[in-house]
């Protein structure tokens, strides 16, 4: 296994994944309580809104929760679909996935600043869809990178792992370290959307922005710096044959 600043592959991609895990936490409060309670991460919300809303809920949303669950759907349908191909762990359709995501949210990031979005009921569904679009993207791809425990979009099962495995349950304590980080730090980043919407909701995103960019580029140059590490040290035996 090649080692790098992080110490290895499988380190370097725990840490990558727990920063859009932070991320999720962003533009999940950047949506609940800034875009009419909508999650475009967490899809476990947006069912339960929807089936409170269709049983009557007092004044809970519909239309945006349906489409952000149908439009994660997709993202996460078109990310399968480019991945399918590829094993475990990064390649260059991981950079490419991630790029379309960082992308998106730098796109956003503008949209909002510019267009009244939450004057205006339809465009306020249009950044809600297409954030989701991109975390369904996200979350898809994140799971092909096989980093156990860590989902980047959902906390559910962590808890869940984190405390049917805990010594007090009896178990091991298997992978509590990273549990307990994926769910701080998917609180810590809600608390940094939630804040960031004192400013302006272009904030949130841009920080969600920042976050995806960082993680795109240092996955993509690891993977390749690991590639031309793996094709010298395949050309050196037969230059010392030579």
């Amino acid at each position: 296994m090649r080692k790098h600043f992080f110490g290895s592959a499988e380190r370097l991609h725990l840490v990558l994944m727990l920063a859009l895990t932070f991320s999720t936490g962003v533009v999940d409060a950047m949506g609940y309580l800034g875009l009419d309670r909508v999650f475009t991460g967490n899809m476990t919300g947006n069912v339960v809104l929807l089936g409170m809303a269709m049983a009557g809920g007092t004044s809970l949303p519909i239309l945006r929760p349906a489409l952000a669950l149908a439009f994660f759907m997709l993202g996460a349908a078109l990310a399968g679909r480019l991945l399918r191909r590829n094993g475990e762990g990064w390649s260059p359709q991981t950079s490419a996935a991630l790029l379309a995501v960082s992308l998106g949210l730098w796109a956003l990031t503008v949209f909002v600043l510019l267009a009244p979005v939450q004057a205006d009921p339809t465009l306020g569904s249009t950044v809600t869809s297409a954030l989701a679009l991109l975390m369904g993207t996200q979350a898809a791809t994140a799971k092909r990178l096989k980093v156990a425990e860590i989902t980047t979009v959902v906390v559910t099962s962590t808890i869940t792992g984190l405390a049917s495995d805990s010594r007090l349950a009896g178990g091991k304590g298997t992978f509590w370290q990273r549990r307990a980080l994926a769910i701080a730090l998917i609180m810590l980043g809600a608390l940094a959307g939630a804040a960031a919407l004192h400013v302006h909701l272009a904030l949130a995103l841009a920080l969600a922005a920042v976050i995806a960019t960082a993680v795109t580029v240092t996955g993509h140059v690891a993977h390749r710096r690991a590639e031309a590490e793996a094709k010298t040290g395949a050309e050196s035996p037969s230059l010392a044959r030579d």
